[in-house]
């Protein structure tokens, strides 16, 4: 009879995984396609509309190595209904008839949910069977990512017949059964693990991710006061030197920066950061491209909603890529796959640096990408978890999160910044003209394919590593202290 019941518990555990981590990530990017609605709504700026994104990466990029240090202890199932219970709230109050101010401290609410899919993959690597776990661990990433995918068509739908407190209002629904789901299914973390905040470096961690956020969001600022700029990315650059080097000295780190040392972690690591700014790259162009008006001498000026089925590809085939990644990665290993998607997302700026003069060819591009993004998110946590201990799970891939979060951060800015360049210069585009001249998303293509190219060798030189054969050592205690071999 207790078989019967843990195979049952077992068969609610990895689709409430799946949906919590699918939940989590299409609400926080609900911002991205409702931009323009929340401008008009609320009479503000497209700049200040843009933070209703911008304030939700940042939320859950502070929150998600805070999250996952709690994770790795005995109130990890605490911690996943508190977290999701913050993000019902912040989704109620995206909804109610309040100032636009209280809508950004609800979307901050939301984007603390960002945090949930490092310790989804936790929860999967201690409470099912190894090769069971392995394959969950993998979907949970890429539904980290495809989850953007779903979101935007249907806030886009959503806008246009009942405006954007109707888009806000589904994030509230799925939410509260994302919450339902995880009280009913959520198990308690295995017994004999600790797990301390440190709370000062949560703060210098937040205030670094905080300006390199600004600054990767705020990209006028480069262009209009580069001095300010400068001070304020050294400043970031000091207080993130300052958070690792007190973390390396910490007995009770927020994240053991030490195995990133490991070949394998730091490799994988800087593999994430510059594939990031490369996938985050092309999502930006394509979506921005597609809803361009035809007076700017190209693009299609879709709808939101129209602009948003073209990320259905996008979604679609990066499950798909999901799915067939644990069997081509037992036949070629990890970092041959991990390769192998940057160059297959490679090929996908190449379709749209050559092709995209029809909505067809847009499809093409990003269902490329999103095969690439697929299976190149699911292969990650392979690299990182074949050299760290069970209890660190949660942490190790928060760290790995955030590293994804700024590289993302930093390709939608580097979007911003070269197509700013060829803004109002171009033939047909007219001075002062609003949109950037076609050329410019060329060459904006040509930075990705050099980001997924370097994405790539990195890759390829990643060791092949197990945890029997060359482990990232958990220590006697199980503190979740983890030292380098």
């Amino acid at each position: 009879m207790s078989t019967i019941r843990e195979h049952s518990e077992a068969r609610l555990l990895v689709p409430s995984l799946l949906f919590i981590a699918l939940v989590v990530a299409a609400v926080a990017s609900l911002g991205a396609p409702l931009i323009t609605s929340v401008a008009t709504t609320f009479h503000v700026s497209l700049d200040s509309a843009q933070w209703t994104l911008t304030i939700a990466l940042l939320s859950g990029a502070v929150a998600t190595p805070v999250l996952g240090r709690l994770g790795a202890g005995p109130h990890r199932r605490a911690t996943i209904l508190a977290t999701l219970a913050v993000v019902v709230a912040g989704s109620a109050l995206t909804v109610l008839p309040l100032p636009f101010a209280w809508l950004l401290f609800g979307r901050a609410a939301q984007g603390v949910g960002l945090g949930l899919t490092a310790l989804m993959m936790g929860v999967a690597r201690d409470h099912l069977p190894e090769g069971r776990s392995a394959a969950t661990i993998a979907l949970i990433s890429v539904v980290s990512i495809i989850g953007v995918g779903l979101g935007y068509p249907l806030a886009g739908l959503l806008t246009e017949f009942g405006g954007v407190r109707a888009a806000y209002g589904l994030g509230l629904f799925v939410t509260a059964v994302a919450f339902l789901s995880a009280w009913r299914s959520m198990p308690v973390a295995p017994e004999g693990r600790s797990a301390h905040v440190d709370v000062a470096g949560a703060l210098v961690l937040a205030g670094g991710l905080f300006l390199v956020l600004f600054l990767a969001s705020e990209t006028g600022l480069w262009s209009h006061h580069l001095a300010v700029a400068v001070v304020l990315a050294i400043v970031a650059v000091l207080l993130l030197c300052g958070w690792t080097a007190s973390e390396l000295r910490s007995k009770t780190p927020l994240v053991d920066v030490r195995p990133v040392r490991h070949p394998a972690v730091a490799g994988a690591n800087i593999a994430m950061f510059v594939g990031g700014i490369g996938m985050y790259l092309l999502l930006t162009l394509i979506t921005r491209y597609a809803q361009t008006p035809h007076s700017a001498g190209y693009g299609f000026g879709l709808t939101t909603f129209v602009a948003g089925l073209v990320l259905v590809p996008f979604s679609v085939l990066g499950f798909v890529a999901g799915k067939l990644t644990p069997r081509v990665g037992m036949r070629i290993g990890a970092p041959s796959l991990l390769a192998g998607s940057a160059v297959v997302v490679g090929g996908g700026f190449v379709h749209f640096a050559a092709a995209r003069s029809n909505v067809a060819e847009l499809f093409v591009a990003m269902g490329v990408l999103g095969f690439g993004v697929g299976s190149f998110t699911a292969a990650m946590p392979g690299v990182i978890l074949a050299v760290t201990p069970r209890s660190e799970t949660s942490s190790a891939m928060s760290f790995n999160y955030v590293v994804r979060t700024v590289g993302y951060s930093l390709g939608s800015a580097i979007g911003g910044l070269v197509l700013a360049t060829g803004t109002g210069t171009g033939t047909g585009t007219g001075t002062g003209h609003p949109f950037p001249n076609d050329g410019a998303y060329t060459t904006a293509a040509l930075v990705g394919i050099a980001a997924m190219a370097i994405t790539a060798v990195t890759s390829l030189a990643l060791p092949r590593c197990s945890p029997e054969t060359d482990p990232i050592e958990e220590p006697a205690g199980g503190t979740g202290r983890t030292t380098t071999p």
